[in-house]
């Protein structure tokens, strides 16, 4: 589910909670690694889940409404067209959404005014009025009802982010990034197939990929240390971020262990990660000493890439 960047982010992640602390074996902290990522997969069904117990209390408050002893003609004949929405009705007849639900429960049992607020925020918005209102109906109408509601309302329901937080500290920086995935999901929904929902990695390269990327970087932590301070004559070491040593340390292991992926994309990656990670000059220092391996390298032929252009990068 994943995209590269944010693998890399968690073997980062992973990586420099290792190195702090030094009783962690690799092994361990391999498993803390997936762990942390089956947590991403936790966040995209809670948000599924999320709009399911929003349905469920516009399905509350309708047969409150029809049960009121004075209750009006529009209460006794409600606008339906939210709660029978098929896009949710798909979620909810998912057999992954239900399989997911028996394992791990519906952890918003225990936030009900967040959903109870959430509601509110939805029935009051625009796209929502727009929806009950529309007299045409289509699965594509439906579709594109729930886009507008996960990415203009859901997507900025500030009280959902202490709630994650509080939840699991892994989901900080990706809720976002999770929240975009559900929303592919939406989008690829067909009115005549089952959903289909994501897996923890895209495809068996992804799992591999993450794996011998974290095994590789700290297994040979201390050769990519020694290559860092070799070409940081005009650096003092000690006073770089540390977080500057662990990304580049990645980067190296990343180029040195996958001849399939270009110097260039893996220079990049790890420059576009420093900046949100790091400090202001992280980009402009690993620049500058990967430069300098990825030739030493390159020159041992300990760098091997394979398919054309895929040296670009390496001066």
């Amino acid at each position: 589910m994943l995209n590269r960047r944010l693998l890399r982010v968690k073997v980062m992640q992973v990586l420099y909670a290792h190195y702090q602390h030094n009783e962690t074996t690799i092994q361990n902290s391999e498993k803390e690694l997936f762990h942390s990522i089956s947590k991403s997969l936790d966040l995209y069904y809670l948000y599924i889940l999320l709009l399911l117990e929003v349905r469920d209390y516009a399905i509350g408050r309708i047969e409150f409404g029809k049960n009121k002893k004075m209750a009006s003609a529009e209460e006794l004949n409600p606008n339906t067209r939210f709660v029978t929405n098929k896009v949710l009705s798909k979620f909810a007849e998912s057999e992954d959404v239900r399989t997911f639900m028996d394992q791990k429960g519906n952890n918003w049992a225990n936030y009900k005014e967040v959903v109870k607020s959430l509601y509110t925020e939805v029935i009051n918005s625009q796209q929502y009025k727009d929806y009950m209102s529309n007299t045409e109906s289509s699965f594509e109408i439906d579709k594109k009802f729930i886009t507008k509601l996960l990415e203009k309302v859901i997507a900025y329901f500030e009280p959902l982010y202490p709630t994650f937080e509080e939840q699991s500290i892994y989901w900080n920086d990706e809720v976002e990034f999770v929240l975009s995935m559900v929303v592919k999901t939406v989008k690829s929904m067909e009115e005549d197939a089952p959903v289909k929902v994501m897996h923890e990695f895209k495809d068996e390269d992804d799992e591999a990929f993450v794996k011998q990327l974290f095994r590789k970087a700290a297994v040979n932590h201390n050769d990519y240390l020694e290559l860092i301070k070799k070409h940081s004559k005009n650096w003092d070491v000690d006073r770089v971020a540390f977080m500057d040593i662990i990304l580049m340390q990645i980067a190296l292991a990343e180029m040195v262990e996958f001849p399939n992926i270009p110097i260039k994309v893996s220079m990049n990656e790890y420059i576009e990660i420093a900046k949100h990670y790091s400090t202001e000059k992280s980009g402009v220092f690993i620049n500058g000493i990967l430069d300098k391996a990825i030739i030493e390298l390159t020159e041992a032929q300990k760098i091997k890439k394979v398919g054309r252009g895929l040296l670009d990068g390496a001066k």
